[in-house]
């Protein structure tokens, strides 16, 4: 059992893809399952409704990962293929207001959980070191600063033929930090014995070697019995 936690932009999907792989684990994308519960929201106009409205959506909402060696992890809602969609930042920035509610957060909570089997999981959130998986033997917390953050999703979005302005993108950055680490409800923090990594000048390989050397230092613990995890 593997945490990764970290802000949007420091390379947690692409690391815990490649943990995920080479260790032959399963891979649970938290923030998938918050953008995905925010695409709910904004596909049945439920931006403005009230927090039960959201609670209902969050409870019933149908969702599950396909694994293909392939094309990789497909997202499903409703039965449908929103992988892509999932990536747009109105997505993003719905799923940063529906998540410190605290009643959302405990409908998706065991849904999380339940990917916890065997062989093993790789955990890619915000909270799971502090929260989903607070018994997790390895956590990880990545980090690196907001401008960095901005320039990676600026060049990711002008290499997809996306016009952005990079301020805009700092600006939306800042924000959502700010209000993931000021929530009342799982702050956005390192857990006490998480092992922080700054991304900022590391290529995505070196984080991926830091990190399976990391796996390799503790494999006792990673690969023990998790059933007491979360």
């Amino acid at each position: 059992m593997i945490a990764v936690d970290g802000p949007s932009g420091v390379g947690k999907g692409t690391l815990c893809s490649r943990l995920a792989r080479s260790l032959g684990w399963h891979l649970l994308d938290s923030g998938a399952i918050y953008r995905a519960l925010a695409l709910k929201i904004i596909k049945d106009a439920l931006v403005d409704a009230d927090e039960d409205d959201w609670i209902q959506a969050a409870t019933e909402l149908d969702l599950h990962f396909e694994v293909d060696a392939d094309r990789g992890t497909r997202i499903m809602l409703d039965g449908e293929n929103v992988t892509a969609r999932l990536r747009s930042e109105q997505c993003a920035k719905v799923a940063s207001q529906v998540a410190p509610v605290a009643a959302v957060r405990t409908a998706l909570l065991h849904r999380q959980q339940a990917f916890l089997k065997p062989p093993g999981l790789v955990a890619d959130g915000r909270d799971m070191g502090t929260v989903v998986f607070k018994n997790a033997p390895l956590k990880l917390f990545l980090t690196a600063s907001a401008t960095i953050r901005a320039e990676r999703r600026y060049k990711q979005l002008q290499s997809a033929g996306v016009d952005v302005k990079i301020r805009d993108l700092l600006k939306d950055i800042e924000a959502r930090d700010q209000r993931d680490s000021g929530r009342a409800v799982a702050p956005l923090v390192p857990a006490d014995d998480a092992i922080v990594i700054d991304t900022g000048d590391l290529s995505i390989d070196k984080v991926y070697e830091l990190a399976m050397q990391l796996v390799h230092d503790n494999l006792s613990l990673v690969t023990s019995d998790a059933s007491s995890t979360g």
